[in-house]
């Protein structure tokens, strides 16, 4: 069902006069929904719709970025297969590829943000999916060091819109309390993605070959993978849940159940006030050097972690299969954060408390001496628990931020961010085997983001005290939540902060263990 010009008039009858000015253009949302003609129905068809969200969105959105992951930390675990021997890598040339894929991330971030804006959402991601596959696969041929930075480059590129795009289909569809799990459940195969990077390094390292290498068998496996994956992403990934397949009452219920949160859906029209009150928003800049800290680490989980295990005297095979318990700690540390912070909506708490192992492993991993090899072993596990804080850092954002176009800048703000914490932590790693800079940094920078994470909940604490005071909240203004407006635009939208709140309704609450139970009760039935 296709809105009408009709009801495109008569949806922009309701934009309202904010701050001496009209808003601008509606939510899509909206406009759907004054085209309808059907009617809200019971919790128990709202529980049945959410099940069917989450069966036909989460697991491409998982596999996404599962093989977003692996494909650009493939050359982690290439480089103790014989990467840097084959193609006459020196060890400060290897930080460099690091390096480089993310500049390129970050030098695109903008522009790939102003096409999510522009463009159907999955449609883009589904194409750049493809594209960075091709990408990997091409590293198969790479002789030389020129070549990988090249495809490093492009990787980065391609890679720039995951985050943002995926960020944005997870507001489109569920409610502000269901989304740290959502990111979550889709984050948490980062853990995944070590384990069979870790499985597929070792059982590839059995095979030896003279003109084609195991490290080039990898990167062709994976890449085939991948664009497999961007073209499914094309066809089975819906733009946004009016043109989805769900039927038109289910449309209208996808719609509906998002109107208390007050964000919206999807607008297509880029409005440069919005973007502006992101870049002059203190909130924006709290966040971005709070993500720039966090991500300062990210080096020493992914790029450099099989180099590290390596450095303990390990062997080439011995280091691979000792990521695996990496990923198990990633998996463990990143569903249980997201689930007690969508138990307790207190992310903050559950970020700090990720962050706290990380400088325990840190500062086992700097201070012991070289002899204890399992204390050392034991502090680079711990820092697996920070990459855990990305997706409520994600969240956060998603949940505190509305207006469209304010929502695509502050996620591109924030990727840039986190690029920019990944471009910082390759250049600590000078001083090999031992990378002692590089441990002592991370040490003080997630202290620097403890503190600043503890500022921005006060703050955010104050808004809403301020809003209650002044009566904003609750006014009740029609059709506020597809207006297409700003958090600060709309006086009904209301912060979300640290609230331990054990009040909640047991149906919402979708565990990784309930996602596989109700996969067998399907199967069953």
């Amino acid at each position: 069902m296709h809105p009408s010009h009709e009801d495109v008039k008569a949806a922009a009858k309701h934009i309202p006069v904010v701050d001496g000015e009209k808003v601008g253009t509606v939510d899509s949302a909206l406009t759907f929904l004054h085209s309808a003609t059907v009617t809200m129905t019971s919790t128990e068809e709202e529980k049945r719709l959410v099940r069917k969200v989450d069966w036909m969105i989460m697991p491409l959105l998982s596999a996404v970025y599962l093989m977003q992951f692996i494909d650009k930390n493939l050359i982690n675990f290439a480089n103790i297969m014989g990467l840097g021997k084959d193609t006459h890598t020196s060890p400060a040339q290897f930080s460099h590829l690091a390096l480089s894929f993310w500049v390129s991330y970050l030098a695109f971030e903008p522009l790939s943000g102003y096409l999510l804006q522009k463009l159907p959402v999955a449609k883009y991601l589904g194409f750049n999916v493809v594209l960075w596959g091709i990408c990997v696969t091409f590293n198969c041929v790479c002789k030389n060091y020129a070549s990988l930075v090249a495809l490093r480059v492009l990787l980065g590129v391609f890679e720039s819109c995951v985050s943002p795009a995926m960020i944005l289909v997870t507001c489109m569809w569920y409610k502000r309390r269901e989304q740290p799990l959502r990111v979550g459940i889709w984050c948490g195969t980062v853990g995944l993605g070590i384990i069979i990077g870790a499985l597929c390094s070792f059982g590839f390292q059995h095979y030896v070959g003279r003109s084609f290498k195991s490290w080039q068998i990898m990167f062709l496996l994976f890449g085939l993978v991948t664009i497999v994956l961007g073209l499914l992403v094309v066809v089975f990934l819906p733009d946004n849940p009016m043109s989805s397949k769900l039927s038109d009452q289910e449309k209208v219920l996808a719609i509906e159940r998002l109107r208390g949160d007050t964000t919206g859906v999807e607008n297509k029209n880029f409005k440069p006030s919005q973007m502006f009150e992101a870049l002059k928003d203190p909130h924006t800049w709290l966040i971005c050097v709070i993500t720039t800290a966090i991500n300062i680490p990210n080096a020493a989980v992914s790029t450099f972690q099989a180099g590290i295990i390596l450095s303990l005297g390990f062997t080439p095979k011995e280091a691979a299969l000792l990521n695996i318990p990496s990923g198990v700690i990633g998996i463990i540390a990143m569903l249980s954060a997201c689930y007690i912070s969508y138990r307790y909506s207190n992310r903050s708490f559950v970020i700090v408390s990720l962050l706290v192992p990380g400088i325990i492993g840190a500062s086992l991993m700097a201070f012991l001496p070289i002899s204890s090899k399992i204390g050392r072993l034991f502090g680079t596990y711990l820092t697996n628990t920070i990459p855990s804080s990305t997706p409520l850092i994600y969240s956060w954002v998603a949940a505190n931020v509305a207006g469209h176009t304010k929502k695509v800048t502050m996620n591109a703000l924030l990727l840039m961010a986190f690029c920019l914490g990944n471009i910082l932590g390759p250049l600590t790693f000078t001083n090999p085997p031992d990378y002692i800079s590089a441990k002592i940094t991370i040490i003080a920078v997630l202290g620097l983001a403890i503190l600043l994470i503890f500022v921005l909940a006060s703050i955010y604490h104050r808004e809403n005290s301020r809003r209650a005071e002044r009566g904003d909240l609750g006014q009740g203004m029609c059709d506020s939540s597809f207006l297409d407006l700003t958090d600060r635009q709309n006086k009904e939208f209301k912060v979300r902060y640290d609230k331990l709140n054990s009040s909640y309704e047991t149906h919402d609450i979708v565990t990784p263990v309930h996602m596989v139970a109700k996969l067998v009760q399907a199967v069953v039935s």
